[in-house]
């Protein structure tokens, strides 16, 4: 206010010295009085529209267009009604006092206010020691992410130049910085402005597009970062705060999964759903998906412990209102299995209990066995036994013509499951069983990127089987929204099949992880092939030969063609191979390879003795 008295004064009394040629001797003495006449009145009444627009709420050194546009709105107004407010008290100056009087004023409070900015940005430019910064994506959201760096001078960060793949764009300035060209010119833009950081500011991109993009930042070998996605430049949330570390989910390259949120809610919302393995990677994201959707109860089964009590506190935390019941047990004790589900009569059950490494599970066939094949035959019956409405298993493509352990005991599931379905319509039983097959899902408990991580956080070197070996990738959350949906989709005895994508080069991954994390691949970390593991595929397949796909309403899942099978042949061979894994002298892959036609450990990697 202070400023802006001193404006308004000075402002009026240089406006009256210009009209007589800057003589103070030349002004007519009824000029003079009118002057002192009329200031008081003028600064009151400007002082009290500037309050009145709010221009004194502001903070100016974040002052954009709105501020402007205020001013200038207060100074239109002022203009027209101070001269006739001058006129009514009998104050009659001349016409250009009046003119560039405001002018001048206008021109003055403006000036006080946006030197705040100049002082941030004159600070900000000679700042010494911060990162330099290319900001990928010349849009709103790359202009406002510039522009909250340029104002701050606490963040160590200047942004030096900027890419956006619009011609228009090219050679103009957003907020002081050069737009130097599209996608191509990243690499050689990195050279000439000499960047430390990228940050990726193009949150409405396709995934497909984000993937080409990121993997040309992250060959620059510079670490990269990113919006999260567009859901925060709608919300207002584009901060510097906000930016996150690029990682190996946004290199996919796939378009978002949709699912119907109201078809899954309707199954679930009021209902009790049970959950085994509910500790595991796919089983807690099952949980936190579910509990979101207001079920009745939802009863989390798992056998190891500490898991049920990470999953068990968390969702207490962000569902405090939820019917949680946790319980501890094996989906090999028929008993234990039973008795849950006679006590709380779930309408779903969701089967993702399971062993799932392949080389432990070549090592240990008889536990892979005893946990996937009896463990899923003692929940998918006991369903039955106490009218649970849905039962889905949780499947692999490795059960897709298996060479390993584990994806043989898997398709062994996904039989028993079919075969159930079947006995389930002979005797009028009301449950419908289904399986969902999919690949392998990024972070999971043991997969290999979390192996990756670790590998390049001690140094190296990163261990790649083979250079060739390939596999189907999805997130978790994905794979588990995907899974729900399935549901809807059940009639009996589907098996759903997932659309992964495009299969991935676990070289590249490794690769793009090395990059990720600021390094070069074979320069800062090595790579070595250690060969094939035991029961391991260089690629991995979604359906048998004689399988065939039906496109569902939702276009990522289809649904596999059932195959006949010999229902009693299948119930007397698991009887068999029940009897066998209580041998441990015996090997029980023959037997295995017997029920399960489509198994052929001999051509996975390397083998394994039992």
């Amino acid at each position: 206010m202070a400023f802006d008295i001193v404006s308004i004064i000075s402002s009026y009394f240089m406006a009256l010295l210009l009209r007589f040629d800057l003589s103070w001797g030349a002004i007519p003495p009824e000029y003079l009085v009118g002057f002192r006449m009329f200031m008081p009145f003028a600064v009151v009444y400007v002082l009290a529209t500037l309050w009145i627009f709010c221009l004194y709420h502001s903070i100016w050194s974040f002052a954009s267009l709105s501020e402007l546009m205020q001013l200038m709105l207060v100074w239109t107004v002022d203009a027209v009604l101070l001269p006739i407010f001058a006129a009514v008290l009998g104050i009659h100056m001349p016409v250009s006092f009046w003119v560039v009087g405001g002018l001048l004023s206008f021109v003055m409070t403006t000036g006080v206010r946006f030197s705040y900015r100049l002082l941030r940005k004159l600070q900000h430019v000679h700042r010494r020691g911060s990162v330099r910064v290319m900001v990928v994506g010349a849009g709103e959201c790359g202009r406002l992410l510039m522009r909250e760096i340029g104002l701050s001078p606490q963040l160590a960060m200047t942004v030096v130049c900027a890419i956006d793949d619009n011609r228009n764009k090219h050679g103009r300035y957003v907020e002081g910085v050069p737009i130097v060209g599209g996608r191509a010119a990243i690499p050689s833009a990195c050279k000439k402005y000499d960047v430390q950081q990228i940050v990726f500011a193009i949150p409405s991109c396709s995934n497909v597009e984000r993937k080409k993009i990121l993997e040309l930042c992250t060959k620059t070998g510079l670490e990269v970062r990113a919006i999260p996605g567009i859901y925060q430049l709608v919300d207002g949330q584009v901060s510097v705060s906000r930016l996150r570390h690029v990682r190996l989910e946004d290199l996919l390259g796939r378009d978002t999964v949709a699912i119907d949120a109201n078809e899954v809610r309707s199954y679930v919302e009021g209902s009790v759903v049970l959950v085994t393995g509910g500790g595991g990677s796919i089983g807690s994201e099952l949980c936190r998906q579910i509990a979101k959707d207001n079920p009745k109860q939802l009863i989390l089964f798992d056998i190891y412990e500490n898991n049920a009590y990470a999953i068990q506190q968390e969702l207490r935390n962000l569902h405090p209102e939820l019917d949680l019941v946790v319980l501890i047990g094996s989906v090999r004790d028929a008993g234990r299995v039973d008795a849950i589900m006679t006590k709380y009569r779930p309408t779903a059950v969701f089967h993702a209990a399971a062993h799932k490494h392949v080389p432990l599970m070549e090592d240990s066939p008889r536990e892979a066995i005893k946990n996937n094949v009896l463990g899923t035959l003692n929940c998918a019956r006991a369903a039955m036994a106490n009218n649970v409405r849905r039962f889905v298993l949780i499947s692999t493509d490795k059960a897709v013509n298996p060479t390993n352990v584990m994806g043989a005991t898997k398709r062994l599931c996904e039989m028993i499951i079919q075969a159930e379905e079947r006995r389930a319509r002979r005797t009028g039983a009301k449950t419908i069983y289904s399986a969902v097959r999919f690949g392998n899902v990024l972070g999971s408990n043991g997969s290999v990127v979390p192996l990756f991580e670790k590998q390049i956080e001690q140094g190296g070197p990163v261990t790649v089987t083979h250079p060739d070996i390939t596999r189907y990738f999805m997130t978790i959350p994905e794979a588990v929204s995907l899974v729900l949906q399935s549901a809807c989709y059940a009639r009996g005895g589907e098996i759903f099949v997932l659309d992964m994508g495009e299969p991935m080069r676990i070289d590249d991954m490794a690769r793009n992880l090395i990059r990720l994390s600021g390094y070069e691949p074979d320069v800062d970390i090595p790579i070595v092939y250690t060969g094939l593991r035991p029961g391991e595929k260089l690629y991995e397949e979604r359906l048998m030969g004689e399988e065939g796909l039906r496109q569902t309403e939702n276009n990522m899942i289809s649904v596999a063609r059932p195959l006949d099978m010999d229902d009693e042949a299948l119930e007397r061979g698991i009887l068999e191979l029940m009897e066998l894994v209580k041998d441990e002298e015996v090997d029980v892959r023959p037997k295995l390879q017997q029920i399960v036609g489509t198994y052929h450990p001999e051509l996975g990697g390397a083998q394994s003795s039992d």
